[in-house]
């Protein structure tokens, strides 16, 4: 048995001196851990894009209320698997910010979008985002929602299944209602 251990030792020696012994790759972060991240860059990419298409345009405010309603968009998405306005039980982000904020009154647009991923090589969060962002800039309605001079506030939220990457962008106007100021020139 020594014998064999030593013999073992040695073969691996000669193999690392070699080259031979193949470099441990790491594995890619878990993607789930990489939502808020995915998010957050697509809030930039978005109000970039947005000054682009309008520089008097007013930056989109982050909104908490937003945030989570879009969230549950995207998870309820990934979970039954669909990607669509409306859920299969007919529900919508309007109905879900209506059930948790009888208050909420004004403008909702929303833009939704699924980017499939192989688990094997994870999630590139800008790349991911830039994808994302480009699928609405290149749909004339979702490049209006995101440009629109009438929203104020936004909110991103994303999640997976086991292979699609799901987002929920939400807009909306002021909470008090009022229109946008106007840039003076």
């Amino acid at each position: 048995m020594r014998h064999v251990l030593l013999v073992c030792m040695l073969l691996l020696c000669a193999c690392a001196r070699q080259g031979v012994l193949a470099t441990v790759v790491p594995l890619p972060p878990d993607p789930k851990t990489l939502m808020p991240a995915l998010e957050s860059r697509i809030y930039e990419l978005v109000d970039t894009e947005r000054r682009r298409l309008g520089p008097a345009k007013e930056p989109l405010a982050l909104d908490s209320e937003l945030i989570a309603v879009a969230r549950e968009k995207s998870a309820d998405m990934a979970v039954r698997n669909y990607a669509a306005h409306t859920s299969p039980d007919g529900e919508t982000s309007a109905t879900i910010i209506m059930a948790k904020d009888a208050g909420f009154h004004g403008l909702l647009g929303e833009n939704i979008a699924v980017q499939p991923y192989l688990p094997k090589y994870g999630v590139d969060v800008d790349t991911f985002a830039r994808r994302i962002v480009e699928i609405w800039l290149a749909s004339k309605a979702h490049r209006e929602n995101l440009a629109d001079p009438a929203y104020a506030r936004t909110g991103v939220g994303a999640a997976l299944n086991g292979n699609s990457v799901y987002v929920t962008e939400l807009f909306s106007g002021r909470p008090d209602g009022a229109a946008p100021a106007q840039s003076q020139k």
